[in-house]
Order: C-alpha cells, then sequence, then structure tokens
C-alpha cells in the first residue's frame, strides 16, 4: 500500500515564535534565546489570522545590528528583517519545500493555510528528520530482503 507524499502541513512546526515588526530588536533577541529559537515570524494581525510579513534569524542579527554596531533597543526588527518572505502551503511536497528552500537560500520557511494565514515553520532540521526517517525505511527493506532470502533458501 502506497502512503502519499508528505506536505510541508504534515512535517512542520506548528507552535510559532512571532512578533510585529515594532519589536525592538534586542527585545527579540531575548525572545529567541528563552524560546530556543533561531527565527521569528514577523506578523500582522489580518481579517482571518496571522499573515507572515517577514522574518528574523540570528543571522539578520548579527549581520544588520551587531556586525555594524547599531544599537539594538532602538532598531525594530522590521527595520532588519528578511521582508521577501519564502514561504510554502500546508499542502506542499516535501519535493516543493526542498526546491524553495534551496532556490531562495533559506533555511526556515513559514507554511501558510487559507488566504495566507501562518499556519506554521518548516525547518531544515524539519526536512533532515522526515528523509533520515525514510532513509531508515529504505535500510529495513533492505534488512528484511536478506533475512526473507535465507528463510526461503537457507
Amino acid at each position: 500500500m502506497m502512503r502519499e507524499a508528505a506536505t510541508a502541513g504534515d512535517l512542520c512546526t506548528r507552535q510559532v515564535v512571532v512578533a510585529p515588526p515594532s519589536l525592538s530588536v534586542d527585545e527579540a533577541a531575548r525572545v529567541m534565546r528563552e524560546r530556543h529559537v533561531g527565527c521569528i515570524v514577523v506578523v500582522e494581525q489580518g481579517d482571518g489570522g496571522r499573515l507572515p510579513i517577514g522574518i528574523l534569524t540570528d543571522r539578520d542579527i548579527v549581520l544588520a545590528v551587531v556586525a555594524k554596531d547599531a544599537d539594538a533597543k532602538t532598531l525594530r526588527i522590521g527595520d532588519v528583517m528578511t521582508a521577501t518572505v519564502a514561504s510554502v502551503r500546508e499542502s506542499d511536497t516535501l519535493y516543493d519545500v526542498l526546491s524553495i528552500m534551496r532556490s531562495r537560500g533559506v533555511r526556515r520557511v513559514p507554511v501558510t493555510g487559507p488566504h495566507g494565514v501562518l499556519a506554521g515553520i518548516l525547518t531544515m532540521d524539519d526536512v533532515l528528520n522526515a528523509l533520515a526517517g525514510q532513509l531508515q525505511a529504505l535500510g529495513m527493506v533492505v534488512g528484511r530482503e536478506r533475512r526473507q532470502e535465507f528463510s526461503v533458501r537457507p
């Protein structure tokens, strides 16, 4: 029996750390440390829910704030976030997700549901875990094949 391909909605983390663009960079860094995450999805409230308008990564903070000796207390995350968000839909396949991550050169993508509302986040770690599970299942096929052969042809 063949299973359907995993989708972004199947693999994503539903608990997303979000913030408005008006949050200060120093507060965002504190939130990232407390929540043990490498990014914050920057959102605006829309009619149907939270709409992703940007993403702030730990790398953004290093390159746009620390390396330039800027004041993280006065800068807002809207000033340093990546505003051209590479996002995927819940229904996108793992292949689609990898294609977008590769073409945009990103390790994290917000996952959106109907009307572009934020539904989760999918990271390279999530993708690697899914692929590792598939590789393990493939390895089990090889082991099962050998055991089957020994039982049929001792």
